[in-house]
């Protein structure tokens, strides 16, 4: 069989670079989303009475939660490894992390749709909080996973100097205050927060650890250029 001289068409450049995931991508959308949960907790806590911003504010970050979170597990790469050991393969705990990370983002979704209609105690109960306690528990068993990748690929839990040392442990605090805010926020047969202090607080504090944690992790960093530099060359 002779070949076609036709040369197999080129890639073209991505039309639209912002959607080709990058680690700098997910971590800005990250910060972004992060604000937006910081902005409408603060409304709550410094009662500005506008519920209906408050509420747009988290739904409008649950989206950028949501892409920051697609973009992460495009990044984690591939979701097992060969393992000596049967059944021969097994999950990554870096994808499993991401995979984990991004379900969260998506339940968030759902709470935070919810919350902008959201007219009876039983639509409170069952597409508010019941989807927002489920995405606070997969953030808390995503940096549980973080924890257990960054062990698998450095081999200690204690690394000061690197940025990743500090991005896992301050996500961690924001899962847990998140966590807190959900147990806070547990709707009432009266449709009030069992304890609305903690569950703004919660929000607040974790939003900001999830924008510390990703903006400490940006690559143009210079903590982060001298890292890459001193890996390249052991």
């Amino acid at each position: 069989m002779t070949q076609s001289s036709t040369p197999f068409p080129q890639a073209q450049p991505a039309s639209l670079p912002f959607l080709v995931p990058t680690l700098s991508r997910q971590s800005a959308l990250f910060m972004i989303g992060s604000a937006l949960f910081v902005l409408g907790s603060a409304m709550n806590i410094w009662h500005f009475d506008n519920t209906a911003a408050s509420n747009l504010a988290c739904f409008i970050g649950a989206w950028f939660f949501t892409a920051a979170g697609l973009y992460q597990l495009v990044l984690s790469g591939d979701p097992v490894v060969a393992v000596p050991y049967a059944p021969g393969k097994m999950f990554r705990a870096e994808w499993l992390a991401a995979a984990t990370q991004s379900f969260g983002t998506i339940m968030f979704n759902i709470s935070t749709s919810a919350a902008l209609r959201a007219k009876s105690v039983d639509t409170e109960k069952h597409l508010v909080w019941n989807p927002d306690a489920g995405g606070s528990v997969a953030f808390l068993l995503s940096a549980i996973l973080v924890y257990t990748a960054y062990y698998r690929t450095r081999g200690t839990l204690w690394e000061p100097r690197r940025s990743g040392f500090w991005a896992a442990h301050i996500n961690m605090l924001g899962c847990l205050a998140f966590a807190f805010s959900a147990a806070g926020s547990f709707v009432l047969n009266d449709g009030s927060a069992k304890d609305a202090g903690l569950a703004n607080w919660g929000t607040f504090i974790g939003a900001i650890c999830f924008f510390v944690a990703s903006m400490i992790v940006l690559p143009k960093l210079g903590w982060n250029r001298r890292t890459a530099e001193v890996d390249a060359r052991s």
